[in-house]
């Protein structure tokens, strides 16, 4: 094994042109290199500075080396890449592609390059950062030899990866139906023929209804406009006899404004923000339902703002629904939250839990409702959520009686737990797997 500096056998094409150079007009574009050394050519424009490949050069990515975007540009005719790529033509009695791209992989290039560069590592590696490094490279056929074992680690670690992702896609599909069965009744059959003796969820909806007129004649809460009943030919699905379909308005609270969609963007503008303090109200946006976290988020309004927008204002347990591009994503404000409102990418529900477990409501929402709502949401590469009115009068929610909704849910997080043990070993699978590139590379290329 010899000590060489890559230089010795690296050799970088030079060259800089401006994009309107004459001696590139008409070459096509390296756009990007993944991580397997695949080229994507295209002709998009850049303003940057290029560099040109012809070929036989290795193309190196500046940014993604250290991944492996990196290879053997096999085009007949010439390309240009922006300068954050390098061109090289190299020795190849001296250097195999294949060990050199494993090498750029490694710990040890890493531990090289700290070393060389003053200040650490930079976003970008250039060839004035890689040329100049000093490694231990052994003859051509040694290298050769250590790439055909990379090359079986690393077919073993794909098909691990691969059995990785079906198990995940599976596990993914076994919640589905986890909950299909649930809100279908499935999971809870042998309860029901445990308790025959418990009450109807259609009389549990008469006696909501009925407090609804005597709170609406004690002018209250406003009247709603009726709704036509649900259909069979409406219902996606058959529920048991002692269930019920209802809409939306069948399970929130009765007080006025127990569903609210958040202002439009013009009611909240940048100029109402201040500094969080004594006085101020948060402003909950779609990263809180998302990441199931309260406290998140640096965005308040003062009492002023606040007033103006009293209406979309929330309280612990309240439940809040992002409602635009991660739509559905749903989570029960804790006690503990700051006064506040929602923003425009947010529905706040408050359910009637007289009628129904806020729980339940959240895997009602994951399996049915989501998906309704996803299949009716308009816009393309950002989706939004379908308006209230829709969810109101279109979306259908099975009911049950509410002990049966506390089975349900007991059942449910039961098989999520198993579910996550699963996806655990999953996880752990992917770990060893990239555990083992490591331990491959570290005894390839670290010194002895």
């Amino acid at each position: 094994m010899k000590r060489v500096k890559i230089g010795d056998f690296l050799f970088e094409r030079k060259g800089k042109y401006k994009p309107s150079d004459k001696n590139i007009q008409g070459l096509k574009r390296i756009e990007k290199i993944d991580f397997n050394g695949n080229f994507h050519i295209g002709d998009k424009s850049s303003k940057t500075n290029m560099i040109l490949a012809k070929q036989g050069d290795l193309v190196i990515s500046g940014i993604n080396v250290a991944k492996g975007a990196m290879g053997i540009y096999e085009g007949k005719e010439d390309v240009v890449a922006t300068i954050h790529y390098s061109s090289y033509t190299f020795d190849k009695d001296i250097i195999n592609v294949g060990y050199f791209k494993r090498f750029l992989k490694s710990a040890e290039f890493i531990r090289l390059l700290s070393e060389q560069i003053k200040g650490g590592i930079k976003t970008e590696i250039k060839p004035k950062h890689i040329l100049p490094l000093e490694i231990n490279l052994p003859d051509i056929e040694t290298q050769k030899e250590i790439v055909k074992k990379f090359e079986n680690v690393e077919i073993y670690i794909e098909d691990l990866n691969q059995e990785v992702l079906k198990q995940k896609t599976l596990l993914k599909k076994l919640r589905q139906s986890i909950l299909q069965d649930a809100i279908e009744g499935k999971l809870t059959k042998e309860w029901r023929e445990q308790n025959h003796d418990v009450e109807s969820a259609s009389v549990l909806l008469e006696k909501i209804k009925a407090e609804k007129e005597r709170l609406v004649k004690e002018k209250k809460i406003k009247k709603q406009k009726p709704l036509p009943p649900i259909s069979k030919e409406e219902v996606p699905f058959e529920i048991p006899e002692s269930w019920v379909w209802c809409r939306l308005d069948d399970i929130v609270s009765l007080y006025n404004g127990s569903v609210r969609r958040g202002p439009f963007g013009s009611a909240i503008t940048k100029d109402m923000f201040v500094k969080k303090g004594i006085g101020t109200y948060k402003v909950y946006e779609q990263k809180n339902a998302i990441q199931k976290n309260a406290h998140i988020g640096e965005y308040y309004i003062s009492k002023k703002h606040y007033q103006e927008l009293k209406n979309f204002s929330v309280q612990p347990g309240d439940i809040i629904i992002s409602c635009a591009g991660t739509i559905g994503e749903t989570y029960i404000l804790p006690d503990n939250i700051d006064q506040g409102i929602i923003n425009q990418a947010l529905l706040k529900i408050n359910i009637n839990n007289h009628v129904l477990l806020d729980m339940y409501f959240i895997y009602l929402f994951k399996s049915l409702t989501q998906k309704q709502v996803n299949e009716e949401a308009a816009g393309s590469a950002m989706k939004n959520m379908v308006s209230l009115k829709h969810l109101r009068s279109k979306v259908f929610f099975p009911l049950p009686p509410l002990q049966e909704q506390k089975e349900i849910v007991r059942k449910i997080e039961n098989l999520f737990a198993l579910c996550d043990e699963l996806e655990t070993q999953i996880e752990n699978s992917k770990a060893n797997s990239e555990m083992l590139m490591q331990a491959v590379l570290k005894e390839a290329f670290e010194e002895k």
